[in-house]
């Protein structure tokens, strides 16, 4: 990988791979929900179809989404056009429902990535993104396993990079800034405009 590349993988890279792997493990054949098209979830999205599980991605913007489906994910649903998102990936999974969703949504998004899932399916909360009050109602109703994700441990690196290795999987970077360009890169970030990460070389 390059030094840009290898950057992403210790926080990024890792905090997806414990999504989807560190507690009831991903599955060939399963459905893995990806929100928006950041770096945690364009690496779930390369972890996930690597690992031959459908992927299912949401963004705001028909043309992320038509990235999202060029690097593996199956099916696209604008939020924009259908505020009511997790009743077009209902319909995209027959009824029942992913197996996975990877949060990172915020607050706003929750209740919508546990009504996505299926009984008994997981919700992976990634980081500090997904606050507010939360109706545990709905989450017993379904049986949803919740999980708090921040980040991962040494175990779960090693084997994310051997899965990167034999699957020859490159992190998807949309733009690499130089140091000095540091707050041109942190506000290119807010505008939500990247897929994948954001880096800032040093030196």
């Amino acid at each position: 990988l390059l030094f840009e590349e290898a950057a992403t993988l210790p926080c990024t890279g890792v905090t997806a791979w414990n999504a989807l792997y560190a507690g009831r493990p991903l599955r060939t054949g399963e459905t893995v929900l990806v929100l928006g098209t950041g770096g945690v979830s364009i690496f779930a999205l390369q972890f996930a179809h690597a690992a031959g599980a459908r992927v299912i991605a949401t963004s705001s913007s028909d043309a992320k989404l038509a990235r999202a489906k060029a690097l593996g994910a199956s099916d696209g649903v604008n939020y924009k056009q259908y505020p009511e998102w997790h009743e077009q990936v209902l319909a995209l999974t027959g009824g029942p429902g992913v197996d996975h969703v990877v949060e990172v949504g915020g607050a706003g998004t929750l209740g919508r990535s546990v009504e996505a899932a299926r009984i008994g399916g997981q919700v992976h909360l990634i980081g500090v993104l997904t606050g507010g009050e939360i109706n545990p109602t709905p989450i017993l109703r379904r049986n949803i396993l919740l999980r708090g994700i921040y980040v991962g441990s040494r175990q779960m690196f090693e084997a994310m990079n051997a899965a990167i290795s034999l699957h020859e999987i490159h992190p998807v970077i949309d733009r690499v800034f130089a140091f000095d360009q540091a707050r041109e890169a942190y506000h290119y970030m807010k505008t939500q405009q990247h897929v994948g990460k954001v880096v800032i070389r040093i030196g």
